[in-house]
């Protein structure tokens, strides 16, 4: 195993857009399920001690993650993913909105289009994240809300897992 995976996260206020590249120890097909299948991202999307409830999930092009993150003390923030490309193993992209449990989007909060790349290296696979905003605004927003480190956590939840 490499003793030193790769961790960036790099955010570029000119174009509202946040770059994610993060190295595992395991291969690609292991690595694209647990970004796929609602049982395994449900074991590591949320920050802990928050946690990942999908209510419904659909991954083709047209289809949907309808999931809540949910809080120690009860709470819940729900979020929809809606899939506009998946190229198998390799990429997909998804349009991510804050919402309620019935889908209906919440415009107070800013929405992203997601771009996930997957490479195998060997040993271990790589993906490259590009988040998208519509505005420097909404950027901030997030960041502020605790993306960074909420993402960041999640992420070392994954390697773990795929670790066990």
């Amino acid at each position: 195993m490499k003793p030193n995976l790769l961790s960036n996260f790099t955010v570029n206020k000119e174009n509202s857009t946040v770059f994610v590249e993060r190295e595992f120890a395991a291969k690609k097909d292991l690595v694209w399920d647990a970004f796929t299948k609602a049982k395994i991202l449900d074991q590591w999307w949320a920050p802990s001690p928050w946690v990942a409830k999908t209510k419904s999930m659909e991954f083709i092009v047209g289809g949907y993650r309808l999931y809540a993150m949910c809080g120690p003390n009860g709470e819940e923030h729900w979020s929809l993913m809606h899939f506009t490309s998946i190229t198998p193993k390799n990429n997909f992209k998804f349009k991510d909105v804050f919402c309620d449990e019935n889908r209906i989007v919440n415009n107070d909060f800013p929405q992203s289009e997601w771009n996930l790349d997957f490479e195998e290296l060997g040993d271990t696979t790589k993906i490259n994240i590009t988040i998208k905003h519509k505005t420097l605004n909404d950027l901030e927003k997030i960041i502020e809300m605790g993306f960074k480190e909420g993402f960041t956590i999640a992420l070392n939840g994954l390697n773990t897992l795929l670790n066990k």
